[in-house]
């Protein structure tokens, strides 16, 4: 209808751009995928899935590690996984459990040496990036506060100061993934 054709431009839709956003164009690659990660199980699927775009570039379009660009978000309840093994020891009782124990886990369970090229210190090597929920983050802090007597905000730049490599703090992880689509990347749900 004449309603609809006017309601559209010919130019297209143009986000706006943020300062907050410019590390996305600052990711090398001619191609790019956000793998969006929300849950304990959804960030293993995301770690397998940066290795096998990376491994299946490389043998299926000869393409380098530095021809993708992959960024990984944490955020809902895979957020405790953006940080290291500093945070994962102190706070273990209050984190996740380590789901072949059901025990307390004092590691980041994403990091650790049998999960070889699927972890997230091979993968940062490899020019994977990271993007953290800070709502999420300080709702993690708020929560470990009531579980352990702490300081939430004392927690929160604790949390800050122990994030795994390449990570960037996001407002919240559900923005960042528009963001991330309107700088050309990709979308894959992992869990």
């Amino acid at each position: 209808t004449a309603a609809l054709a006017q309601g559209s431009s010919r130019s297209g839709f143009q986000p706006a751009r943020h300062a907050e956003d410019e590390w996305f164009d600052k990711i090398p690659g001619k191609h790019r995928t956000f793998l969006d990660a929300v849950s304990a199980r959804g960030v293993g699927e995301a770690l397998h899935f940066a290795s096998n775009i990376i491994t299946t570039s490389k043998t299926g379009y000869g393409l380098d590690h530095s021809d993708v660009g992959i960024v990984v978000c944490l955020r809902h309840g895979a957020t405790a996984f953006a940080f290291t093994d500093t945070i994962w020891s102190k706070y273990s009782a209050a984190l996740p459990l380590d789901p072949k124990t059901n025990a307390a886990a004092t590691k980041n369970l994403y990091n650790s040496a049998d999960r070889r090229d699927e972890t997230f210190d091979a993968l940062t090597k490899l020019g994977v990036h990271f993007a953290v929920c800070d709502k999420s983050s300080q709702g993690l802090a708020g929560s470990l506060a009531r579980k352990t007597d702490g300081k939430s905000d004392d927690i929160y730049k604790e949390l800050l100061a122990n994030l795994i490599g390449s990570s960037h703090m996001v407002p919240s992880g559900i923005v960042a993934l528009g963001h991330a689509q309107e700088h050309g990347y990709a979308y894959a749900y992992c869990g």
